[in-house]
């Protein structure tokens, strides 16, 4: 006939060799989450750890039953409480709202970085620029897909570029109206905001080291492109855009900002 076997560790055959050599001729029952799915006869005292289950099992039975006692568990009760079908089309429909939506806000801040900083701005909209391609080429090198937590990431970024690029800009503006020559406030303005830009950058990156770690799926998404995108705008607006000014300052040597 067809039986079900299985093998006990050192502990459980210590153990069963006691249980069966005090209960045979009774019923052993085996149980699972509160359900018996089994109970056969104690024929003997079983001292090798070799178990073996007979009782005129048809092959389904003992197929279900050796599972049962193979994973240690019966299947959980699945309850459906919510169910949506997004179809292709509407998350393709999302993704192209969401890019044009990071396009539309860029736009903007290009615009109020040119007018508020002049040509100042415009250096740092080339910067911002540069950093939004670094951004997209990482994502592109680490094979990455862009959903919508992911460009929620990347307009997140841009505004942390420029609010950088803002507190240099207005140190160097209180730098120059204390009278110092466009060199000196171009040095003394990023020396004065670059604690306050790492600090506030530094901290993010820590809140998104730990949104990767403990989240899943597009919470990870969101938290990989932000800190790639923090670590690109930490270059473009404190090393590329400073770039840009120390070379227009060596080219014309102004006597004063056009900002």
């Amino acid at each position: 006939g067809i039986a079900v076997t299985f093998t006990l560790n050192s502990r459980g055959t210590k153990d069963f060799a006691n249980c069966t050599r005090n209960n045979i001729g009774e019923r052993l029952a085996i149980v699972l989450d509160g359900e018996v799915i089994s109970a056969p006869n104690v024929n003997e005292a079983i001292n090798t750890g070799a178990v073996q289950i007979t009782g005129g099992f048809e092959f389904n039975e003992a197929k279900t039953l050796a599972t049962l006692l193979g994973t240690g568990s019966l299947a959980a009760e699945v309850e459906s409480i919510e169910e949506r079908v997004v179809g292709p089309g509407l998350g393709a429909e999302s993704i192209r709202s969401g890019a044009i939506a990071c396009l539309v806000a860029m736009g903007l801040v290009l615009v109020f970085m040119a007018f508020s900083y002049g040509l100042f701005g415009m250096m740092a909209n080339v910067a911002l620029v540069v950093n939004l391609v670094l951004l997209l080429g990482l994502l592109s090198l680490f094979g990455a897909t862009l959903t919508l937590p992911g460009i929620a990431g990347i307009v997140l970024t841009v505004g942390m570029a420029v609010d950088a690029n803002v507190l240099v800009f207005e140190r160097v503006r209180e730098e120059a109206r204390a009278g110092l020559d466009p060199g000196d406030s171009v040095a003394g303005g990023y020396g004065a905001a670059f604690s306050t830009i790492l600090d506030a950058n530094l901290t993010t990156v820590i809140a998104a080291i730990l949104l990767a770690a403990f989240g899943t799926g597009p919470i990870q998404g969101f938290a990989i492109t932000l800190t790639m995108g923090i670590l690109t705008s930490m270059f473009t607006a404190l090393l590329l855009t400073r770039l840009l000014i120390n070379l227009w300052l060596d080219a014309f040597r102004p006597s004063k900002l056009p900002m």
